[in-house]
């Protein structure tokens, strides 16, 4: 039999676990390494060479996606049409059951799945029936709890009561959402995992047809399987040693979600005649980058074990910027992406790579000013976010009551109990009388046709907004920004959500007010329009720039924990520094800790060609100035793999990353140290240094009134004194 189509692309490492005996088996596969490659090569051996039928084999991923590729490549590998093939999502396979045995699982035929935005829509309604205050229990706070409790194989009835009164709330709103799910034949993403565990564990003739059924069973990224995930693994492969799953303990960062990087090492204790075969040989990246990657992994303990290298030579050292602060890292980022685009790359060629959605801000305004497309893979631009959003419809509302888009927007953001009917009836009023919705709200009240609790709700809304209005007056704008978004109670509408995401949303408004503190006003046309107007505009305009479509060729902007699965030829990872990257939470932590460890792996070695690993001396960080140290992570790379870039100059000697310092000294220039000037904003001051050069050229000076501050030249308007 001729297989030459299936092993000769292989190395030894994949050839060994693509041709190895029917076992339980663990392909430990590094970054790069070829993990699909694997998998789907290991399916057509089994099906050309062992003989085992399509019909048999399932094959389980984390996205439609991988399932399609998966499945496209294996038709093109064996000529055949994969439609036998049981290949999908968890999500996928589990509703697919269900679908078949709706009845042994307890659902109507006819049940419908919610997706995230519906469960969320049915919590609301659910907590509106119970009478129970959304700002006390925020509905994605519940769907939060839900799901989690869910993800763990936990269902209400199992709940024990610890005398919590918050955690008994919550149960009983647990309660009330199954029997509301379980009456209207609904079922969330979290139940369809659950619901099919129960199907298995339940009904040993299910369970055993589909024992007999699945003679193989493969799993793609399986240190991301959560508890209920790997339960319904186990069913199905109870007592065959027939699983082949393929994994990285290294690359497992979504313990926030629910993954369990211990499935990795439970597997050999479940499976106790498996074997496990290490995939080290990498395809992506350079020698210097796999050895640095390697050294700093090496931090995290229980490791399995493994060592990623490649035959396609060291390649270049990795280049560590030292910035001043956040500014002048977002410059130095920017400005190495459009040389090598001059020098004939791609703008899709580079990805920066970040720990935080707020810090996506700084980059976004940089190369938009550069006239350089870009997209944020996975996510919304910085003036696009909702919480922005709100933010800025305050602001428009205290700076203009007849802005009903602002007003409509935030009236009953947070909750306040202002009803759909009451801000209905408002609009019609608003349509009739030819008025905007503030004046509409104030002649509904003078009606009295509402109920006593609705008109007092709509009073101290109208209420809050002309206090806020008084009490910013005469604030800096950054302040006005900072007191809105608290008094509005944004904030701690995000705190109550009690999730990563409401971290995240706080974090960005915490850098909208940053946003506000270094916006430049135009003085020139301080007549025209005010502080509060131009800052408006700009944001408006800000989001109003269409970016670019995936499709095209563009500078790609995400997470941390968006790129994992991605590769670039040219990588920026930014913002190395302790408290940030690590998170401060993470510090004492060490569970989470080594997860952030993995994360800064993941980033690495999604570089090909080119590392750049940046942190900033001086950051606002959270609404204030911070002076940070660089990362640990840094400090565990081997000094002989980096090299200091400045501005303007590469030194090519090694350098310790903590004594990396930027480049000090004084370029050609239009002013001179001592030089006295005038700014629009801070006044009067000394030149102290002068930095840099062209775009990049910065100078210190000593303000009377504010101190000292660094200004790019290219953005600051000086005049001389």
């Amino acid at each position: 039999m001729d297989v030459t189509t299936i092993i000769n692309s292989l190395n030894d490492a994949q050839r060994q676990a693509v041709t190895a005996p029917s076992q339980a088996m663990l392909v430990l596969a590094g970054a790069g390494s070829g993990k699909t490659r694997v998998l789907v090569h290991r399916i057509a051996w089994q099906i050309k060479v062992e003989g085992v039928s399509p019909h048999s084999i399932l094959a389980v991923t984390f996205t439609n996606k991988a399932a399609k590729e998966m499945r496209g490549r294996i038709e093109d590998l064996l000529s055949i049409s994969a439609h036998n093939l049981w290949i999908g999502t968890f999500h996928g396979i589990a509703h697919r059951l269900l679908r078949r045995h709706a009845q042994q699982a307890r659902l109507p035929e006819t049940f419908q799945v919610m997706d995230s935005s519906d469960q969320l829509r049915v919590i609301k309604r659910l907590l509106n029936t119970l009478n129970i205050d959304e700002k006390q229990w925020p509905p994605k706070e519940i769907q939060w709890y839900i799901n989690a409790q869910k993800d763990e194989g936990i269902r209400a009835k199992h709940c024990v009561e610890t005398g919590d009164t918050h955690e008994r709330q919550r149960l009983i709103i647990y309660k009330a959402y199954e029997e509301l799910c379980d009456r209207s034949g609904l079922v969330d993403f979290a139940e369809l995992l659950l619901r099919a565990h129960e199907l298995l564990r339940d009904n040993a003739d299910v369970l055993e047809f589909y024992q007999q059924r699945f003679k193989q069973v493969h799993v793609d990224e399986f240190q991301d399987t959560n508890t209920i995930q790997y339960a319904w693994l186990r069913l199905l492969t109870d007592g065959k040693d027939n699983l082949f799953v393929v994994g990285d303990d290294d690359q497992s960062i979504y313990g926030w979600r629910g993954a369990k990087i211990e499935n990795i090492y439970s597997f050999q204790r479940h499976y106790p005649n498996h074997q496990v075969i290490k995939l080290e040989q990498n395809y992506r990246s350079t020698g210097t980058i796999l050895k640095a990657s390697n050294k700093v992994i090496t931090n995290n303990s229980g490791r399995m074990g493994k060592e990623l290298w490649t035959d396609a030579g060291d390649g270049d050292l990795i280049s560590l910027y030292a910035a001043f602060n956040e500014q002048d890292e977002a410059y130095f980022v920017v400005d190495r992406i459009r040389a090598s685009i001059n020098e004939g790359g791609l703008r899709s060629d580079n990805a920066i790579l970040y720990r935080s959605n707020a810090q996506s801000r700084q980059f976004e305004e940089k190369l938009m000013a550069t006239g350089t497309p870009y997209i944020v893979y996975g996510g919304l631009r910085f003036f696009d976010r909702a919480e922005i959003k709100n933010a800025l419809a305050y602001l428009r509302l205290i700076a203009n009551r007849d802005d009903d888009a602002s007003f409509e927007r935030v009236i009953n953001t947070p909750t306040r109990g202002i009803g759909a009917k009451a801000v209905d009836e408002m609009r019609n009023i608003a349509r009739d009388q030819s008025v905007s919705l503030w004046a509409a709200a104030i002649l509904l009240i003078n009606q009295r046709s509402m109920s006593a609790r609705a008109t007092n709700a709509l009073i101290g809304f109208l209420e809050l907004i002309k206090s806020l209005s008084k009490e910013v007056e005469e604030l800096a704008l950054d302040e006005k920004v900072k007191r809105i978004v608290h008094k509005s109670g944004l904030i701690a509408l995000y705190q109550n959500e009690k999730m990563d995401k409401g971290e995240e949303k706080i974090e960005n408004l915490e850098e909208l007010v940053n946003a506000a503190k270094l916006f430049e006003f135009d003085k020139d046309n301080e007549e025209k329009l005010g502080e509060v107007d131009m800052f408006l505009s700009y944001a408006a305009l800000e989001a109003g720039v269409s970016q670019s479509e995936e499709s095209e060729d563009c500078v790609q902007l995400m997470t941390l924990h968006s790129a994992k699965g991605l590769e670039f030829k040219q990588v920026f990872l930014v913002g190395l520094e302790e408290g940030l990257f690590p998170s401060q939470q993470s510090v004492v932590d060490t569970g989470r800790l080594e997860e952030e460890r993995r994360l800064c792996y993941v980033g690495m070695t999604r570089a090909m060609q080119q590392l750049y690993l940046t942190y900033a001396e001086s950051r606002r960080l959270y609404g204030r100035e911070t002076y940070p140290r660089p990362s640990r992570f840094l400090r565990e790379i081997p000094a002989e793999l980096l090299q200091e870039v400045r501005m303007r100059a590469t030194v090519s000697r090694p350098v310790s990353a903590v004594q990396a310092k930027p480049a000090m000294f004084q370029a050609q220039s239009n002013y001179k140290l001592g030089q006295r000037v005038h700014h629009a904003k801070f006044g009067e001051g000394v030149i102290l240094q002068i930095e840099g050069e062209g775009a990049q050229e910065r100078v210190e000076i000593n303000f009377k009134q504010v101190g000292v501050k660094w200004l790019m030249l290219a953005y600051a308007k000086l005049d001389v004194l």
